[in-house]
């Protein structure tokens, strides 16, 4: 299946749709999915007509109807399929970011103490965050690792926030196991 190649907008509407169907739960509305990725609705039609093609959409029709992702979806995107995901906070600038649950926290640089950073994969939209913004990720399920830093960068459409570390602590709380 990762055989697929995808166009950078194919991924950045098919992530959207996989974040807003994963908090929804329900058939995503291509007006939410344009309002998502800021294009326009007739655009987003458009391509979920190849995106389902290419078998990783389908459609719901009636009036609770929309798109949904397939398994396939998840697969093209390397992203695990859950039936619930552990939920790792994400603090936005002090304030609990409720849009967003960390899927993957990979640490780079760590030999080099002033160039310490941490690239943050989300599930859900990195679009409110800005460079210089605070963030504080965590505590992770079973390390309680917590992380702390600035913006310092971030891939839209892969959803990913680069942090400069200023902090990490492990366990920030008694682990449970």
């Amino acid at each position: 299946m990762s055989s697929i190649e995808l166009t950078p907008s194919q991924k950045t509407i098919l992530r959207a749709l996989v974040d807003l169907y994963t908090q929804q739960e329900e058939a995503v509305k291509g007006e939410d999915i344009a309002e998502e990725v800021d294009r326009n609705p007739g655009t987003i039609r458009n391509q979920m007509q190849s995106l389902k093609a290419l078998q990783l959409v389908e459609g719901v029709p009636g009036p609770k109807g929309g798109y949904k992702p397939t398994s396939n979806a998840y697969k093209a995107l390397d992203v695990q399929e859950l039936e619930s995901a552990a939920e790792v906070p994400v603090y936005h600038n002090g304030e609990e970011y409720e849009n967003a649950n960390v899927q993957e926290i990979s640490l780079t640089s760590v030999h080099h103490p002033d160039l310490c950073r941490a690239e943050i994969h989300l599930r859900g939209s990195v679009r409110d965050f800005h460079e210089g913004d605070d963030v504080v990720v965590g505590p992770t399920p079973l390390s309680k690792l917590v992380v702390e830093g600035s913006v310092d960068g971030k891939d839209d459409t892969g959803n990913v926030l680069i942090l400069k570390i200023d902090r990490m602590e492990a366990p920030a709380e008694a682990p449970e196991h």
